[in-house]
């Protein structure tokens, strides 16, 4: 009986989610056949749309704070020196080649029709175009109130930066703030989450409107677009990362993804980079890493290092862009690569948090947040995907910096010897 309970008692967010879309789903199709998607429409969308506001309510806070508290934290970095520097250059430069690759594929697979288009009318599209010079200016705030007043997501997400490095130079006198920082922090995350939970609800009173005025064939294209994110997963990891093992770490690839193929499968299985980081250590440690550098770049890099979000932001940025007629132009690819480069400082590495961030980065370029509902029943499926390139990302960063500092002490580099 006990086991009976703790088995109703553990069915995960993610399981809820995927009720959530199976019930909307076969509601949808029910009420398409019955013609009624204008009730739809009028009655049940408007709870998605409440789910919706929760989402977008929480978008300002959590990035400001998210990325602040996660500058903040970055103080150990004065200690080990040019080792920070270093790993912050890498894990940026990475995650800005995976975004890139994953709107590459995405565009890819749309301009071969994989990627359908909603019936929906009510969608008012603008936008937001400015040259490359306005829009490099406009990332820099004149008002420090506008960006959170407007949801304006670069603007943000550059004041949140500039408060977080305001915080570490102010030494002493920073601390205090810097406290507030992290305990407001931890209160967003807890409403976050009270609001993630709902999640099961919000998607299935959307995707229900959805189905019953689109039609089932919707549900058809989510396997391409998870097929589409895979297909970028994959090749991230053999040319990035394989080359970054090659030619930066001078070590086999394969004998680099044999030794991390534990923390792989952990990865994969838990979507979980926190819950992976022992293992990931354990595993860059026997390969020959320096202990004091993985216990450094690794939890660094489960803060800040994102690639595999990175690349399910790009795809699905795409493909719910595609849902609603709308074709991203290169200066609203450019601001997507831009805006999930920095916001992948401050993902938070709680369940549900790449919504927030896909929310982020769909307002950056004024796409509708409501086409989270299109993936959110099958987030689960591209997480194991994308957690298991972050860390293998951290992995190849701890090993490439353990080789610069062994040449520097003049030590010998283990996988180096025949």
């Amino acid at each position: 009986m006990s086991n009976d309970q703790t088995g109703k008692r553990k069915l995960s967010l993610a399981a809820w989610i995927f009720i959530g879309m199976f019930l909307g789903i076969v509601a949808g199709i029910i009420f398409n056949m019955l013609n009624m998607g204008g009730f739809t429409t009028s009655y049940l969308k408007p709870f998605g749309t409440i789910y919706i506001n929760l989402l977008k309510f929480l978008v300002v806070p959590v990035v400001l704070l998210s990325i602040t508290n996660g500058v903040v934290s970055l103080k150990d970095i004065k200690r080990v020196g040019t080792i920070g520097g270093k790993t912050i250059i890498y894990y940026l430069f990475t995650t800005a080649i995976a975004i890139v690759i994953g709107l590459l594929f995405a565009n890819l697979f749309k301009g071969m029709n994989w990627f359908p288009k909603l019936e929906t009318t009510d969608l008012v599209y603008e936008a937001k175009t400015a040259n490359f010079m306005n829009t490099i200016v406009n990332i820099f705030p004149s008002n420090a109130l506008a960006p959170l007043v407007n949801a304006d997501m670069l603007p943000l997400i550059v004041s949140a930066l500039f408060l977080g490095a305001g915080i570490l130079a102010a030494g002493e006198h920073g601390q205090r703030i810097g406290q507030f920082v992290a305990d407001a922090y931890e209160v967003t995350m807890k409403i976050l989450m009270m609001i993630i939970w709902l999640s099961p609800i919000g998607v299935f009173f959307l995707l229900a409107d959805v189905i019953a005025v689109n039609g089932a064939a919707i549900v058809g294209s989510l396997a391409l677009v998870i097929l589409v994110a895979f297909i970028a997963y994959i090749v991230h990891v053999v040319i990035v990362y394989g080359a970054s093992v090659k030619f930066l770490t001078k070590m086999s690839p394969l004998a680099f993804f044999k030794g991390l193929a534990p923390a792989m499968i952990c990865a994969f299985t838990t979507t979980s980079s926190n819950a992976t980081l022992p293992l990931n250590i354990e595993c860059c440690n026997k390969m020959g890493s320096d202990p004091e550098v993985s216990s450094f770049v690794l939890p660094l890099g489960a803060t800040i290092n994102m690639d595999g979000t990175a690349i399910y932001m790009g795809v699905t940025s795409v493909f719910i862009a595609s849902c609603y007629g709308v074709t991203l132009t290169l200066g609203q690819m450019a601001t997507i690569v831009l805006t999930a480069t920095l916001a992948s400082i401050g993902t938070a590495g709680v369940s549900g948090a790449g919504m927030i961030m896909l929310a982020m980065v769909l307002e950056s370029v004024n796409l509708p947040v409501a086409g989270i509902a299109l993936i959110a029943g099958v987030d689960k499926i591209f997480d194991m995907g994308r957690t298991t390139l972050n860390i293998t990302g951290d992995a190849t960063c701890a090993m490439w910096i353990s080789r610069i500092e062994k040449i520097k002490r003049g030590a010998p580099i283990p996988w180096e010897k025949k």
